[in-house]
Parts: structure tokens; sequence; C-alpha cells
């Protein structure tokens, strides 16, 4: 009896160190794709702020939508908005909302 009990407190231990290794690299992999994301602004040619945040949070939005597979519900938590802004963004933007896996 005491076996199973060390086994079954052993295999938690396991699934709580993994979850935390899981949680980890998303974390970095969120990292890397915002890094991927940011592009240099010329200045010198001119940019207008407004086609800038467009485009940012048009890219957050659908890295959002991919990541939770075209779910807004969970695209929205994920980007720390209510699901009707999200939706009112969506709609703006003119994004498709369905999921697209990247090639």
């Amino acid at each position: 009896m005491n076996t199973e009990l060390a086994t079954e407190t052993n295999n938690e231990s396991v699934d709580v160190r993994l979850n935390t290794l899981r949680e980890t690299v998303l974390q970095l992999l969120e990292e890397v794709e915002t890094l991927a994301i940011s592009r240099p602004v010329d200045i010198k040619r001119g940019a207008r702020f407004s086609d800038e945040v467009r485009q940012f949070e048009v890219t957050l939005i659908r890295t959002a939508l991919g990541r939770t597979s075209g779910s807004q519900i969970r695209a929205a938590k994920l980007l720390g908005l209510k699901p009707t802004t999200l939706n009112a963004k969506i709609k703006r933007y003119n994004i498709n909302p369905t999921f697209q896996p990247q090639a």
C-alpha cells in the first residue's frame, strides 16, 4: 500500500513539473513570436501611427486566434480583452476568425 502511495505521489510530482515546463516553453515561444512580428518602422519615409497600431493589433489578434484554434472567447482571454471587444476589432479589421493552420 505504501508503495502505491509513493508511486502516485511521484507521478503527480512529475505531472506538476511537466506542466510547469510546458507553461515556461509556451511563454518563451510567445516572446520569440513577439520579436518575430516586430518590424522596424522607417521614420524617414514617414509612418502613420494609426497604421502601425492597426497592423500590430491585426497581427496580435491573428496570432491569438491561431493559438486558440479560432476560439474568440479563448483568444480574448489570452489578449486580456472582453469577447465583444475582440469581436468588434475582428469586424473592424476584417479578420477571418476561422482557424487556418499555418504551413
